[in-house]
């Protein structure tokens, strides 16, 4: 008889705990108790007189159609919410446990659709989805907008100068290597000398365009200066992107059918897959990165704006902010997370390889393109 581990004894033990806080909870009452509301109300559990069935429910169903744009947005709307930034580490460990219960079919009497869809809301935004670790607060989709917008705000405040430049061209780049490492693929590990060497390389990409674009533009009007900073990140993606995933450019990235099955490894999926991401991390920083400096040129000649110079950062930033909130989710869902590519476009080898197999019964292969 296998004995229990003494980590699952104290992760049955909270839950019963939990379980029977939830049995005891008066009507109208939250549970778990000091949640903090950042949604409509989702994460509270409210005793009913009505049990849910919750027997057949599938907590890693999307909630929305991710064969449709609207419904990937409103995914990624929901996950990169950055006020999941703020939710206390108990709240998060708490949310992990509801998520591999609900997985195992076992919750506790009384718990309510809506709790589980928020747990599972906290354990995306919070959790890698391949190895279940809770990743760096800097390093999660949801702090995209928080942390994207003090950098990009103060990149497009501070282009005159070469140090500043330089100082936060390599800020930015240091935030997307963290960006990267965090959100890696666990299928296709990345060695610390490619880490490093992708950093190195984008950092250089990023300032010697913005730097070289910078003289060039001492004697352009001064909008066109202003979109210098965008010139620079739209490079650095294109470099540091491919480098960071080079794993898979040289070995493949792995391609299944629709029922799971993996059939091999493919480079021309991993060429597509990164494609696409650069496409997105580029979108998701164009719109905030090229209108942003046509407002600002205009409202910065105005007679009281001239008088508060000390607010034009915090304005960039502010405003930086209200386009990401809604690039973010959008530029993540350009593309289907799960790209379907036929068998036809594969490597001649692994064409030969299905076919061999299984004849005509797979016309498409199907990958996980990364974000």
């Amino acid at each position: 008889m296998r004995l229990a581990s003494a980590e699952s004894l104290k992760v049955d033990s909270t839950w019963q705990q939990w379980g029977q806080g939830r049995r005891d909870a008066k009507v109208g009452e939250r549970w778990p108790p000091n949640t903090s509301p950042i949604t409509t109300g989702t994460q509270f559990c409210v005793r009913s007189k009505m049990e849910p069935d919750l027997s057949g429910f599938n907590i890693d169903a999307p909630r929305w159609d991710q064969s449709t744009f609207l419904g990937r947005v409103k995914h990624f709307f929901n996950i990169t919410d950055p006020r999941t930034v703020l939710v206390p580490e108990r709240e998060l460990d708490w949310a992990k446990m509801m998520v591999e219960k609900s997985r195992m079919g076992v919750v506790p009497p009384g718990t309510q659709v809506e709790q589980l869809l928020y747990a599972k809301k906290l354990y995306d935004s919070a959790f890698h989805p391949d190895t279940g670790e809770k990743m760096n607060v800097i390093g999660r989709m949801s702090f995209q907008v928080p942390g994207g917008m003090i950098i990009t705000g103060f990149m497009l405040q501070f282009y005159r100068t070469t140090p500043a430049i330089i100082f936060w061209q390599w800020v930015n780049q240091s935030f997307n290597a963290l960006v990267n490492y965090t959100n890696r693929n666990a299928a296709s590990p990345t060695s610390v000398r490619q880490m490093a060497l992708s950093y190195l390389t984008a950092t250089t990409t990023a300032v010697t365009t913005a730097v070289s674009m910078n003289m060039l533009t001492k004697k352009a009007p001064p909008l066109v200066a202003r979109w210098v900073p965008f010139a620079a990140v739209a490079a650095a993606n294109c470099v540091n992107i491919p480098m960071m995933r080079q794993q898979e450019l040289i070995q493949g990235i792995s391609v299944k059918d629709k029922n799971h099955n993996e059939l091999g490894h493919s480079r021309r999926a991993a060429a597509i897959g990164i494609t696409q991401v650069v496409i997105s991390r580029i979108t998701m920083a164009a719109p905030g990165m090229i209108l942003l400096p046509i407002v600002m040129e205009r409202l910065e000649k105005l007679p009281f704006m001239q008088k508060v110079k000390v607010l034009h950062a915090p304005l960039q930033v502010m405003l930086c902010g209200c386009f990401l909130v809604f690039m973010v989710p959008v530029a993540c869902g350009l593309f289907p997370q799960i790209c379907e590519l036929p068998v036809s476009y594969l490597e001649q080898e692994l064409q030969d390889t299905i076919k061999a197999k299984y004849g005509e019964l797979v016309p498409s292969v199907y990958f996980n393109k990364g974000l």
